[in-house]
């Protein structure tokens, strides 16, 4: 049965040998200017981007649409010229004085009850100075959306199902493994725009672009490849998600 969702496409770089990052968890900086161009295309044609409370600790910033004529686009078709940038996270344990609450992007936040009542209690250290009403981008979330299963868990199919109905028709989503797998599981992914790079990071507890807890062969998620093409020495790579047809 078709959710009605959006249409929801992972972009990651990894290694050759399929890290995303070192066995530290470094911000992962190894993609070219070409792979950086590529997510940047990705991010414009998204009337949002979703990621995790890991990437966002990692790198401490999210991309923002900076080449003219991708904003050129968005504004022509009636967007603001950046997507909505989307944090997902149970705890919502993030550092209000990171550099992503001071970019020009419209920050919303997924989250369970006590995430979202965790972070209103955070946000509140913030001095008054930084919280003006003439700020146009405030450094907080402008949305707090709170979904959430019985368990206690953050209820995804929910939330993303509200974002089609405030008409976000386009998903990317930027990391990191654990929440790619889950919605793998949930079969909420459509595509992957996958990015390999020409090292070998190796490391058993070096990051993936899918982690949790695997998927039996028999069971795991078919691909269908629609493009391959290379930009020197980095292979671009995209999937559509097979599903079956009733």
């Amino acid at each position: 049965m078709v959710q009605h969702r959006p249409h929801t496409t992972v972009v990651l770089a990894m290694s050759a040998d399929g890290k995303i990052a070192d066995f530290r968890r470094s911000p992962a900086r190894f993609g070219s200017g070409a792979d950086k161009a590529h997510l940047e295309k990705q991010i414009a044609a998204s009337d949002a981007v979703l990621f995790g409370a890991g990437t966002l600790r990692a790198y401490g910033t999210t991309l923002t649409v900076s080449q003219p004529i991708l904003l050129q686009h968005r504004i022509q078709e009636g967007k603001p010229a950046q997507p909505i940038h989307i944090v997902i996270t149970h705890s919502a344990d993030l550092n209000p004085e990171i550099k992503f609450f001071q970019q020009p992007v419209k920050r919303w936040l997924i989250t369970t009850a006590t995430g979202a009542i965790f972070w209103q209690g955070r946000s509140r250290t913030l001095s008054s100075t930084e919280r003006t009403p003439a700020q146009k981008y405030p450094r907080e979330f402008e949305q707090i959306l709170v979904f959430e299963t019985r368990t206690g868990k953050i209820d995804t199919l929910a939330a993303l199902q509200h974002l089609a109905s405030i008409d976000i028709t386009r998903l990317a989503v930027l990391g990191g493994g654990e929440l790619v797998a889950s919605m793998l599981e949930s079969d909420l992914i459509d595509e992957l725009w996958l990015t390999v790079c020409p090292l070998i990071l190796g490391g058993t507890t070096a990051p993936t672009p899918v982690e949790g807890k695997g998927f039996l062969s028999q069971l795991a998620p078919r691909l269908e490849l629609l493009e391959v093409h290379t930009v020197e020495q980095e292979v671009f790579l995209h999937y559509r998600l097979q599903r079956l047809v009733d």
